[in-house]
């Protein structure tokens, strides 16, 4: 296994023993949620999750596409403006991902606790 895929699976495996402890200490009854404030603060949870996941992959995938972008201007740097105007393109599909994440997880969050 090389060390990416060791660190992706440290760092999950991480996320599980967390995340588990976390939300059996927010309900009670035995970890069983059976009240609005147990499900609000479940929806809460899975936000929080959700938008640090998307977070991660949204800096792993700019971080390769500048990457690329950087080396495909010094291979040929006459071609530079067409790979800067893709890479920015490139670069604000892959942020709406972590937008569209957070907008999902304010909503979820505030119809929740609106009712």
């Amino acid at each position: 296994m090389s060390r990416k895929k060791g660190l992706v699976a440290l760092s999950a495996l991480f996320l599980i023993m967390v995340a588990a402890p976390a939300m059996a200490a927010s309900m009670q009854d035995g970890g069983v949620a059976t009240g609005p404030e147990d499900v609000k603060m479940s929806i809460a949870f899975a936000a929080a999750f959700a938008m640090g996941i998307a977070s991660g992959a949204c800096g792993l995938a700019q971080g390769r596409a500048v990457a690329a972008a950087c080396e495909g201007m010094a291979r040929n740097p006459s071609a530079g403006a067409q790979i800067r105007g893709s890479l920015i393109l490139g670069l604000v599909l892959i942020e709406s991902l972590a937008i569209y994440t957070l907008l999902i997880g304010l909503v979820l969050i505030f119809l929740m606790w609106g009712t």
